[in-house]
This record gives C-alpha cells, sequence and structure tokens, in this order.
C-alpha cells in the first residue's frame, strides 16, 4: 500500500472515530470546536500563508459547522462565518488579494444602506446589533471570501485537497448519524423533514452539508481515486453520505449536490476528447447506476416514503398543497416589501418583522435571494448580480477551473432553499473564482 492511500485511510478513519466518539460524548465536542479554532491559527501562523493554508482551515470549519451544531461544540452559533472571515483576514494579511477585486468591494458597500435602513426602521424592542448581525454575516462572509480568492492562483490538485478538508468533517457527521438513528422505521411517520434522521438538528441545514459532502466524495471517485482500494473506500462513503442525505427527507441539500455532480459530468463530456468521452460514458452509466441503487435501498428502508416525499405526497399518497411547504407565502410577503422601498430596502432584518406582524408568527427567510431584493431595494438586486455574473465572466480566461460552475449551482441553489445560515454557500461560491491550473497530479 503506497504511503498516500494509508495517510488517504487514516484521515478518514479518524473522523469516522470522531463521529463515534461525540456520539458518546457530546458534551466534549465543544473541545474540538475550540481545537479547530486554535490549531487552525496555529497552522497559519507558522507557515505565514505561504501555500493558501487558510483555504484549508476554513474548509475544514464550513465543513464542520452543521456537526458543532449538531452536539451543542460551537463556540458561538455563528461562528463558522466568523471564523471564516478572521481567517481569510489573516490570510489577506500575508498573502494581499487581487486589486481586480474591486466587483466585491462594491458588493460590500451596496449592503451598507441596508444596514442604515435597518436602525431606522427595526421596533425599539428588538436587539438590533443581533438581529442585523444574523442576517448580515452570510453575505460579508461572502464579500470578504471572494475578495480573498479572486483570481487568487491555485492548482487543480489543491482544490480536490480543499474540497477533501471539507468533506472530511462531514464524514464524521455521517458517523455520528448512523448512531443516533440506527433504525428508521421507529422513527418515520410522514413525508415531511425529519429532526430524528437528522442528528436532532435542523434537517434543512444537515442535508445541505451532507449534499457537498456528497459531492466531493463522488468527485474523488473521478479525480482521486488511483486504487482500487481508495475507489472502493470513496463509493462507500458518497453511498453513505448519499443515504443520509436522502433520511433527512429534506430535498434542497439533496438536489443541490445531485446538480453539482450532473454539471461536472457535463463540464467534463464537453471538454474530453474522443477517448476521454468513451470512459465517461461508462461512468455516466456506472454513476446512474449507483444512484439507482442507494434510492432503491432508500425506498426499502422507508417503506417508500421517501419516494412519496419527493413527489410532494404525504404518507397517504396525496399531493400536497404546497409544493415549497408553504415557502411561497414568504416570497410574496419579500416581493410585496421591495414593492413597498424598491431603492434602499426595508432594511436589514426588517423582513421578518413585518412576517410577524402580519401573521403574529416568527418566519425566518429561506430565500436569500427575495430576502435581499426585500431588505436592499434594487441595490441588493445589484449586488446579487455582481455575485452571479464576476465568476461567468472570468471564467472566458480560466478555462481549466472544472468545478467553477458547480460551485456557483451549489451557492445558486442553496441560497434558495436554505439562505445563508451557514457559511457553505459564502465559501463554495468563493472557491469559484479562484484562478486554477491543472497539474500533472490530481491527489
Amino acid at each position: 500500500m503506497e504511503a498516500n492511500d494509508k495517510r488517504y485511510i487514516t484521515l478518514i478513519l479518524v473522523h469516522v472515530l470522531l463521529g463515534v466518539f461525540f456520539y458518546f460524548f457530546k458534551s466534549a465536542s465543544f473541545i474540538y470546536g475550540f481545537a479547530i479554532f486554535l490549531f487552525g491559527l496555529y497552522y497559519v501562523i507558522k507557515t505565514g500563508n505561504k501555500n493558501n493554508e487558510v483555504l484549508f482551515v476554513s474548509a475544514y470549519i464550513v465543513g464542520s459547522e452543521v456537526f458543532l451544531r449538531m452536539t451543542g461544540g460551537s463556540i458561538l452559533y455563528e461562528f463558522s462565518k466568523y471564523g471564516v472571515m478572521i481567517f481569510l483576514l489573516l490570510g489577506m494579511f500575508y498573502s494581499g488579494f487581487s486589486k481586480n477585486a474591486v466587483p466585491f468591494w462594491i458588493y460590500l458597500l451596496l449592503l451598507l444602506p441596508g444596514v442604515v435602513v435597518a436602525t431606522e426602521t427595526l421596533n425599539l424592542e428588538t436587539d438590533m446589533r443581533k438581529s442585523i448581525a444574523f442576517n448580515i454575516s452570510g453575505p460579508v462572509c461572502l464579500g470578504i471570501a471572494s475578495i480573498y480568492n479572486y483570481n487568487r492562483k491555485i492548482t487543480f490538485s489543491q482544490v480536490n485537497n480543499i474540497l477533501l478538508t471539507l468533506g472530511l468533517p462531514v464524514v464524521t457527521t455521517a458517523a455520528y448519524l448512523i448512531l443516533y438513528t440506527p433504525d428508521l422505521k421507529e422513527v418515520l411517520t410522514g413525508t415531511g423533514s425529519n429532526g430524528e434522521t437528522s442528528g436532532g438538528f435542523g434537517p434543512n441545514q444537515v442535508a445541505t452539508i451532507l449534499g457537498i459532502g456528497m459531492f466531493v466524495f463522488f468527485s474523488r471517485l473521478i479525480f482521486s481515486s488511483k486504487t482500487k482500494l481508495i475507489f472502493i473506500l470513496n463509493l462507500i462513503i458518497a453511498f453513505n453520505i448519499t443515504y443520509r442525505g436522502l433520511v433527512t427527507f429534506s430535498r434542497g441539500g439533496m438536489i443541490t449536490g445531485f446538480l453539482m455532480i450532473v454539471f461536472l459530468l457535463i463540464y467534463l463530456y464537453f471538454n474530453a476528447n474522443t477517448s476521454g468521452r468513451y470512459k465517461l460514458n461508462l461512468l455516466f452509466v456506472f454513476m446512474t447506476l449507483v444512484f439507482s441503487l442507494i434510492w432503491i435501498y432508500t425506498s426499502m428502508q422507508t417503506s417508500g416514503l421517501i419516494d412519496k416525499r419527493y413527489a410532494n405526497q404525504d404518507a397517504m399518497g396525496r399531493v400536497k398543497e404546497s409544493r415549497f411547504t408553504g415557502r411561497e407565502e414568504i416570497l410574496a410577503s419579500e416581493i410585496d416589501a421591495f414593492k413597498d422601498s424598491p431603492v434602499f430596502g426595508v432594511g436589514v432584518a426588517k423582513g421578518l418583522e413585518i412576517r410577524y406582524e402580519k401573521t403574529g408568527e416568527i418566519i425566518t427567510s429561506h430565500n436569500e435571494i427575495s430576502r435581499t431584493i426585500a431588505e436592499h431595494g434594487t441595490l441588493g438586486i445589484m449586488a446579487l448580480m455582481i455575485v452571479f455574473f464576476t465568476p461567468v465572466f472570468l471564467y472566458i480566461d480560466n478555462k481549466q477551473h472544472v468545478y467553477m460552475f458547480c460551485f456557483l449551482v451549489f451557492w445558486l441553489l442553496t441560497i434558495n432553499h436554505a439562505a445563508m445560515r451557514i457559511a457553505a454557500p459564502a465559501f463554495v461560491y468563493s472557491l469559484s473564482l479562484l484562478k486554477v491550473t491543472i497539474d500533472k497530479t490530481t491527489d
């Protein structure tokens, strides 16, 4: 067995054991959260960020965020977003940033008026600092991460290693979930998102991180499985993460991960030669077979409830009235808010107050696009356009960035169903701005 294979297997085994350990000693996860931050700080300062170490530390923070929230190990609830910002600002201190990252300085400036408006429009009894910070931390994290990564030169193998660093804590999460819910049939009673199969935490966030984990290990099947042993190991991991994601019964994260894989395969197909396309055809067949087996197995384990969930049916097979679990009403309220204040918006976090005044319920937005438009107005639309079009324009001179469209798709779809509650969409999006060159090694 090669030394690289041994290291890889050891890394996987350690993260599986972490999941097992924290299942039995849940309170100890707080030490894990602190250790990630302290070791990351030591690692970056020691290396001086010579090889973009801040990206690896940030990736690990992003991958572990949901697990730490699930087990109560977060230093602060929003620690991951602030952690990513701290490390990437530290990275700028050591390695600077591109002078051409002007679009994202403009993006951050466009967010400011919404904060100012909020100080005037939010109710007096509202904790203004917490409300504004909760809603603006995700977009600010995206801006800072994008400034650091804008046209930063990096090799394809380094990108794969960054993704692996993000994926390792997802392995820990999957191991924890296996122990947390050993028998699905005892906890499945309907087709709604299920906290019992999501480690007792929000299924939407759990499915989101499992979805990106699914993508990471399926991509490793393609690029980083040089031996049969590593191929089988990556296949087992991808199978388990996908299965655990499906049984959360939260659709958004899993559909997003699946579409990332589809975009990756399409990109490879159109950029391959005749011999490469033949191999990809075989890969398409293999992937189709794997996903079919995972679905069949999940359907059997859930007594067909997963089929009904994705068909938008209840446990009795009746089609649900709302395809988006009531999120249409939130969208309508945010469109109305934009109409009322089309230039500067109603102010950061004001949308939640407006819905509370109308319904008497605290209903947070799941859609970052409509929230941004409502709370930042036309300036928010301009900010979103910068985010969407910048990587597309950069791609013209960045054709070797194999994952660019995958990362953009992850950001776009995730913020449509889970807003920016976790750091993943901000950080993964910023990776689409990297200047990637193909190297001889891919692991």
